[in-house]
């Protein structure tokens, strides 16, 4: 899938992405004391200087923020992006963004102590190639010792049954239920597959029907691990939700000090 069709995908989705959940401000608030606490177990409270580096619409950002902590957010949509900081402000807090593709994060080398890549951002990139320039990335601009928060689907099971559809979500509003699901389209390689995201918005006595399109990587732990590894991270370790309490798999890796 190509940068513009990833970034064209999240710029149409911006304006509709909290619709998604639920309850946004809620999920902010949850995912906030999740990935909060794991930042507390491994570097202390803080308060840290964190990258979100695809920060999307703000939905880890503006809750890790709230807690006290110095959150920068980068995302390839600007629009996207945009909406974070603007969102963050609404909530009395302050999320400073760039638009910026995470395989060429514009930013110092060792300026954060956490670097996060939350909503399974991470497999939008296809190649090993493009994956390697991402962690690389990470790690150049993670202090010596920081720690690096990526969370995504759990593939280990579902590269083995290869569902062709998620389970509908469906939100609240003032004018009715919104209904979101995605359609997968499995690749022939059986690891990656076009998605297909619907979301049914109500009308007067009718549905809009909004639909986006992406490609994503179906990857499992093993292979994400040796791609971390590879990146030069130690202490890998990967939290399941039913021990972290997150709707995602998270894996944690501390950066290797610099080598004089």
């Amino acid at each position: 899938m190509s940068e513009h069709s990833v970034r064209n995908f999240y710029d149409e989705l911006a304006h509709d992405y909290h619709l998604m959940f639920r309850d946004w401000d809620a999920s902010i608030a949850y995912q906030a004391e999740v990935l909060g606490g794991l930042v507390r177990k491994s570097l202390g409270a803080g308060p840290h200087a964190v990258l979100d580096c695809s920060c999307g619409i703000g939905t880890q950002a503006i809750g890790l923020a709230l807690a006290g902590h110095q959150v920068v957010g980068s995302d390839l949509s600007p629009v996207a992006a945009a909406r974070a900081a603007a969102e963050a402000t609404a909530r009395g807090s302050r999320v400073l963004v760039a638009a910026a593709d995470m395989r060429q994060l514009p930013f110092r080398e060792t300026s954060f102590d956490v670097v996060l890549c939350a909503d399974n951002s991470l497999p939008h990139l296809l190649s090993g190639q493009d994956l390697r320039a991402a962690l690389l990335g990470m790690r150049r601009v993670l202090r010596d010792d920081g720690l690096l928060m990526i969370t995504v689907r759990a593939y280990d099971e579902t590269r083995q049954t290869r569902p062709t559809a998620s389970p509908p979500q469906v939100s609240e509003t003032r004018d009715g239920q919104v209904i979101t699901f995605q359609l997968w389209h499995w690749h022939e390689d059986g690891e990656r597959y076009d998605l297909e995201h619907f979301q049914l918005i109500p009308a007067e006595n009718t549905w809009h029907v909004r639909v986006r399109r992406s490609t994503s990587w179906a990857l499992t732990s093993p292979q994400l691990t040796e791609f971390v590894t590879e990146a030069g991270f130690t202490n890998i370790t990967w939290h399941s939700p039913a021990s972290s309490g997150y709707y995602q798999p998270v894996l944690t890796a501390r950066r290797a000090p610099s080598t004089q």
